[in-house]
């Protein structure tokens, strides 16, 4: 991802927005799944970029100590969206979207700590965020297998009921 058209503050102020609405988005299908384990999922992937945020928003204060947190409406850097309005798509398909989502982050996060070679202590902490959100990739990726498995029974039993 070549991230050198985009000033600074606007990379970190979109990866703010980012976890923000990835929080959101893990925050909101805990609420709308019943199956425990996947409640558990999606808490600990909202709690995990939440965490991600924090750090996010202090690096700005950090690097623009003059300039006040103001998230863009429409990221300027164009990363995939995660879309849960419509109640009858299949979970499998929102977590497919999710993955997406977490692979981009990954790429994005990679690329904005190229910018960062004269602080090695948040190039490195960069690239460990992105190894975390691989991590989300993978355990999405899981589920995502999990609920193409469930989610076939509700062709052949209309009484099994898997996902939102």
């Amino acid at each position: 991802m070549n991230l050198k058209i985009y000033k600074l503050d606007d990379l970190i102020l979109t990866a703010i927005k980012a976890e923000s609405e990835a929080k959101n988005l893990y925050s909101k299908l805990c609420e709308r799944v019943e199956n425990f384990l996947l409640k558990d999922r999606f808490n600990f992937l909202s709690s995990e970029e939440s965490k991600h945020q924090r750090f996010f928003e202090n690096l700005f204060r950090q690097d623009f100590p003059n300039k006040t947190i103001v998230l863009p409406t429409k990221s300027p850097v164009p990363l995939p969206q995660v879309s849960i309005d419509d109640v009858n798509k299949p979970m499998s398909k929102i977590l497919d979207e999710a993955m997406l989502s977490e692979k981009a982050a990954y790429d994005f996060y990679t690329g904005i700590s190229k910018r960062f070679d004269k602080k090695p202590d948040i190039q490195k902490m960069l690239h460990y965020i992105a190894s975390m959100e691989m991590g989300h990739y993978r355990i999405l990726e899981i589920e995502k297998e999990n609920a193409e498995k469930f989610e076939g029974f509700n062709i052949d039993n209309p009484l099994m009921h898997v996902g939102p």
